[in-house]
């Protein structure tokens, strides 16, 4: 006499978890994707093969504006531009804390070489990293 056992296994299992892991991981990343872009001008940068793999906390832009001649100057993508007397002071006080103070900076293309040196001048003064922001060729 042959017996059969009543209890079968069924290849099924819950997808409830697995769609909740899913819509964590979507909300994390639309939320921290918002903060990964630190420059929000829209500059065209020199184009380069090196990169730097240092990360600057701080971001200084240089935007020209080729119709005035004139030059506007932004720290961390604020559209509100900054005199360039007050961005030494802007960042002392941004860097004050940083254990290894460095900042970059955002250069049009056609921006003088001039306008970039006196940015860079303000960290030689205050012992600051700069790292020039370049586009991948």
């Amino acid at each position: 006499m042959a017996i059969k056992r009543n209890t079968r296994i069924t290849p099924e299992f819950s997808m409830s978890s697995m769609t909740d892991i899913v819509f964590l991981l979507l909300v994390f990343f639309l939320v921290t994707s918002t903060l990964v872009n630190p420059n929000a001008l829209k500059l065209l940068l020199p184009k380069s093969t090196g990169q730097v793999s240092a990360k600057a906390t701080v971001s200084v832009s240089i935007k020209h504006y080729l119709d005035t001649d004139s030059f506007s100057y932004h720290i961390n993508g604020d559209p509100k531009p900054v005199r360039f007397n007050d961005i030494e002071d802007d960042l002392v006080e941004l860097l004050q804390n940083e254990e290894d103070p460095t900042f970059s900076i955002y250069a049009d293309e056609t921006v003088p070489i001039k306008e970039v040196v006196q940015v860079m001048n303000i960290a030689k003064r205050n012992h600051y990293k700069v790292i020039l922001a370049t586009s991948p060729e």
